[in-house]
């Protein structure tokens, strides 16, 4: 009987998309209106900040929106451990033999776990906190079996 067991690993995210672009036209229009109220008064300076200030947000906002979909989604087999990492436009996948597999414990809190089998290894964890990187370092260790826990190091 096959029986996988996945993790997926995702950024929390605390404003959807619909809602990002709402609270950016607000804001612009916000801006742009006492902008051209002060422009309209004679202190034409204001709009140049206001430009470069909303030029500074939407960078933000960009940057924000091309990485709020990050993830590490893990799937463990019979026989693999398949993992695919999820950062702006870039995807990697790596397949490591689940028999051969060594987890490499971090030896300090801000470190990534990692995941090494035939020479590939993957850090993985770094959209947990500490305590949820050390509870998913376990469910890893117990799922993987007593095999791979004797393979264990530390980094």
């Amino acid at each position: 009987m096959s029986m996988n067991r996945e993790w997926l690993l995702r950024r929390n995210c605390s404003i959807s998309p619909r809602q990002l672009a709402k609270a950016y036209a607000i804001l612009c229009t916000a801006s742009l209106a006492v902008a051209i109220y002060f422009t309209y008064r004679g202190a034409w300076f204001i709009l140049g900040f206001s430009l470069m200030e909303l030029t500074a947000v939407t960078c933000a906002f960009i940057h924000y929106a091309r990485h709020a979909t990050d993830r590490e989604h893990i799937v463990l087999t019979d026989d693999w451990l398949l993992v695919e990492l999820v950062r702006g436009e870039k995807s990697q996948q790596f397949r490591l033999k689940r028999n051969r597999t060594i987890i490499i414990q971090p030896a300090s809190h801000n470190r990534l776990i990692g995941l090494e089998s035939s020479g590939i290894r993957v850090d993985v964890g770094r959209f947990l906190t500490e305590g949820k990187r050390r509870q998913f370092l376990q469910e890893l260790r117990r799922e993987l079996g007593e095999e791979t826990s004797r393979f264990t190091r530390y980094q």
